[in-house]
């Protein structure tokens, strides 16, 4: 069978060719799964999502409607799927329970050290020859705290990376993780974990107890001279009282990867249109804040075993197989 992949990537195109060869045919489309382009997937039994796409209920009644029966996400989040509406319709969902955890720790660590050393300010003013160190002043990561909201394998990987800068280790999460037990890594409440902590990173999954988990109280909490991160989902932060913050002149840098309400803008060339997000345009004009399109798991290692789960998960669903990564089983 054909299946049809929404919201792909042009690096990705031929690694999904390439994964599925053998298998089945797939074709890859560049737009992203809403309900103006569902009824492209009509006659395709199994079609393939990003994270980025809307599966809500509309979408979901017209790829039911149009024969789509197996959904495969190319992502561990899923909260852009309304799980319980796809097991009424009857259609299987399965998404990428685990890939590379480097990648996104290591991207995060990349924006913590852009904001926290100002690279990119430093950049822009190199390319005008303006060689001033003014305004670039940065702090020694090493003995100072990073504060690790969600401590799972991404959140370990990150943890790994700040043991190795010296750094002293502060974790919130539902439950201990041992590996990070054992780098030294304390457990405590998230309100004493913002207010001690140098740098804050967010590993946790975009969930209904974690929405805007850094709101307005949250953000008073964290010290005037910290960075926050997050390389999770945006949903976890309240991104107008961050900008109410940040206009206080408060935080020494904020980097971020994703955004509340970057679905029908990351992803896309948005550069010739007007930009009628107000929260978004204000953020960006902040000097000390470094947003980047969701581009953290985006390593071919990463990728390349997004995909190569995702195939499995096609073919577990044509031999009637369950698998972990089964979010709404075959019916």
């Amino acid at each position: 069978m054909e299946i049809l992949a929404f919201g792909v990537q042009a690096d990705e195109t031929p690694l999904l060719a390439k994964a599925f060869r053998g298998h089945h045919e797939v074709r890859c489309l560049d737009v992203f799964l809403n309900a103006d382009t569902a009824p492209i997937a009509a006659g395709h039994e199994a079609i393939s999502t990003s994270v980025n796409c809307d599966l809500g209920p509309e979408v979901l009644d017209c790829l039911a409607a149009g024969g789509t029966r197996m959904i495969a996400q190319r992502s561990t989040g899923f909260n852009n799927i309304d799980l319980d509406v796809a097991e009424r319709l009857g259609l299987t969902v399965a998404r990428v329970k685990y890939y590379s955890p480097y990648s996104v720790a290591e991207f995060a660590w990349a924006l913590a050290m852009a904001v926290n050393r100002r690279i990119v300010r430093a950049s822009r003013r190199t390319r005008d020859f303006d060689f001033r160190l003014d305004g670039l002043m940065g702090r020694d990561m090493h003995g100072r705290t990073a504060g690790i909201l969600g401590t799972g394998r991404i959140g370990e990987a990150f943890a790994r990376i700040a043991h190795g800068f010296g750094m002293r280790l502060l974790g919130w999460d539902v439950a201990e993780n041992p590996a990070c037990l054992d780098l030294g890594m304390t457990y405590v409440p998230k309100e004493r974990l913002l207010a001690e902590s140098d740098l804050v990173s967010l590993h946790v999954p975009l969930v209904p107890e974690t929405s805007r988990l850094i709101d307005g109280p949250a953000l008073k909490a964290m010290r005037d001279d910290a960075v926050l991160i997050n390389s999770s989902r945006g949903g976890l932060i309240d991104t107008a009282a961050l900008v109410d913050e940040l206009r206080a002149g408060r935080f020494t840098g904020i980097g971020l990867d994703v955004y509340e309400a970057e679905a029908g803008l990351f992803f896309l060339d948005k550069s010739l249109t007007p930009v009628e997000d107000d929260v978004l345009a204000r953020l960006v004009t902040f000097p000390n804040v470094l947003v980047t399109s969701h581009q953290a798991y985006y390593t071919v290692d990463a990728v390349t075993e997004i995909i190569e789960t995702t195939v499995r998960n096609v073919l577990d669903y044509t031999a009637g197989r369950r698998s972990e990564n089964v979010l709404v089983p075959r019916s």
